[in-house]
């Protein structure tokens, strides 16, 4: 799995507004153009992210695996609750793993080495023809998804339980709680607030 976590970055395109709400970074199809530059880098091996624009069909894809690894990052931090963000519309468990099958076989893995004269051997995932973009995009993202899911990071992902918060983090640390620092706060304030109304 890469350092980059593309699965939990997939996840976290829902996020709070800072309102209350609720904010969709894959809302329209120049967000996702936004999003995937973004991640050129980790997404090297899939296609030339820097070039990409979405489309539609693009749109609904990614949108479609999203909602497949979120419900099943919220069945990895069971018997913890899932993310308040979709707590109420979660695909089913098979439906979920279904459609994450279904993207990563949108595009075969095929490893190619690459062994630079000065460096060390790299193995990198082949681009294979006859493929779209949007193929390889949702096909490098499943991918990541799995590796993730069946990875030691899985055990470690929490959904963030701070006011308002929607979104799953790793815990990286044995005493973070929250997916950032404002979090945190945004937590020990209601919490203050709580035991001061009790106190009145």
């Amino acid at each position: 799995m890469s350092d980059e976590r593309l699965a939990l970055a997939l996840a976290v395109t829902i996020r709070h507004d800072g309102h209350g709400g609720v904010a969709d970074d894959l809302a329209a199809p120049e967000g996702l153009t936004a999003w995937v530059r973004e991640l050129a880098e980790p997404l090297r091996d899939a296609l030339d992210a820097r070039a990409f624009t979405a489309d539609g069909e693009a749109l609904g894809a990614v949108r479609d695996l999203r909602a497949a690894v979120r419900a099943l990052f919220a069945r990895a931090v069971r018997p913890g609750p899932p993310s308040s963000a979709d707590a109420h519309r979660l695909l089913p468990g098979d439906l979920a793993v279904e459609r994450l099958n279904a993207a990563v076989a949108r595009v075969p893995g095929t490893p190619r080495l690459e062994w630079p004269e000065d460096g060390a051997p790299v193995v990198r995932a082949a681009r294979p023809a006859g493929f779209t973009d949007t193929d390889r995009l949702v096909a490098a993202l499943a991918r990541d998804a799995i590796g993730f899911l069946a990875g030691p990071d899985r055990e470690r992902l929490r959904a963030c339980p701070a006011p308002r918060c929607v979104r799953y983090f790793v815990k990286d640390h044995p005493r973070q709680e929250w997916c950032k620092p404002s979090c945190g706060n945004r937590a020990r304030v209601a919490r203050h607030h709580r035991r001061h109304r009790a106190e009145s």
